[in-house]
Formats: C-alpha cells, sequence, structure tokens
C-alpha cells in the first residue's frame, strides 16, 4: 500500500506538471501538441471545457485501444484522462484570465515554457509506472500491429490528430512543431534527473543506467 502511496504522489506530480506545460503552450496562441490542438478545437466548436474534452477523446482511445486489442478496456488509462483534463481546466480557471501575452516575445516564452514543462512532467509521471496514457497505448498497439517504429507510429498519429483539429479550427501553430521536435528531446534530458532524485542517486550513475538500457 505504502508502495501505490508513493506510485500515485509521482504520477499526480508528473500530471500536474504536464497540465501546467498543456496550459501554457494554450495560452500562448502558438499552438499546442497535436492531441491538445484536437481539445482546444472541439473546444472551439462545440462548447464544453477543453479538460472535458481530454477526458471524452482520451476515454474514447481507451476503448478504441480495447477493441483493437480485443481486450477489456484499460481503466486506469481512463483515470489518467480524468485527471489530465481536471489538471487542465484548473490551471486554465487559475491562470486563464491573467496570463494573456500581448506581444511576440511572451507567446514565444510562454509556448516554449509549456513545452519544457511538459516534457518534465511526462518524464516524472512515466517513473511512477501507476497508469498509462491512452495516447501512448495508441502508438504502442499500432506498432505491434504494423511493426513500424514507434517514432513512425508516434509521427501519423500525430499527423491524423493534426489533419483531425484543423477541421474543427484547433490550436495549430508553431507551437505545434515544436511540440513535435523537442518533446522527446525534453523527456530524455529530464529522466536521468528525474530518476536521481526518486532514486537518490548521483546524476552521472542515472545516465550511465541509461545508457545500458
Amino acid at each position: 500500500m505504502r508502495k501505490i502511496g508513493k506510485s500515485f504522489l509521482i504520477y499526480f506530480i508528473g500530471i500536474s506538471i504536464l497540465t501546467l506545460g498543456i496550459t501554457l503552450t494554450i495560452q500562448s496562441r502558438l499552438g499546442t501538441s497535436p492531441f491538445d490542438a484536437l481539445l482546444v478545437g472541439l473546444y472551439r466548436t462545440f462548447g464544453l471545457t477543453i479538460g472535458t474534452w481530454e477526458i471524452v477523446v482520451g476515454s474514447t482511445m481507451v476503448l478504441l485501444n480495447a477493441a483493437a486489442l480485443k481486450a477489456r478496456p484499460e481503466f486506469l488509462a481512463i483515470l489518467t484522462s480524468i485527471i489530465t483534463g481536471m489538471g487542465i481546466d484548473t490551471w486554465l480557471f487559475l491562470l486563464g484570465d491573467w496570463l494573456i501575452p500581448t506581444h511576440l516575445i511572451e507567446q514565444v516564452l510562454l509556448v516554449l515554457l509549456g513545452i519544457l514543462l511538459g516534457g518534465i512532467g511526462i518524464a516524472i509521471y512515466l517513473e511512477s509506472n501507476f497508469a498509462p496514457n491512452p495516447m501512448d497505448r495508441s502508438m504502442v498497439i499500432l506498432t505491434d500491429k504494423t511493426s513500424w517504429s514507434f517514432s513512425r507510429s508516434r509521427a501519423i498519429i500525430s499527423i491524423v490528430l493534426v489533419i483531425i483539429a484543423f477541421f474543427f479550427n484547433g490550436a495549430i501553430g508553431i507551437g505545434t512543431l515544436l511540440n513535435a521536435l523537442i518533446t522527446g528531446v525534453i523527456i530524455q534530458w529530464a529522466r536521468p534527473y528525474v530518476l536521481a532524485i526518486l532514486h537518490k542517486r548521483p546524476i552521472q550513475v542515472a545516465n550511465t543506467s541509461e545508457r545500458s538500457m
């Protein structure tokens, strides 16, 4: 029970940082990740909240993943969508009215800070091994079904999401491209530090561990 509690705490901290990053990219108005661009587009088209659409789309992906595997839905993955959706709406409520950039430099700073925090948040919550992410699971399933590389599967799903987001007036922009290009780099950079903090190891040991994997 104590181990589960620690895993959930790490998971919750990671999701909280991730959703703060997502919120900053939304507020930048320069574009978000492909998945979040779709959520913003659905919000602009149909109403509700961006966080609510996170829950709806994430839960739908969980059901589609289960159908593709002919297995029971991973309900913990739905929990990820629920907590992420609540986190996005909470940060938008707290920051949305005053964190409004008026100059391009402010927008650029917001989108870069958002992408940085998003990558760090992902690096943290991945180490919890508490609950899967629906989109990450979709990428794994597509890779297994097609024998494509994970990066190719991720790219194809991202392209599909951007196309759908375009038709719903989603938040597509330079931030979307930057998300695709550097989020993985940030996760790779942040992971040794996360491992060092969680396992109280020197950074050098964490990096060595990463190279041996």
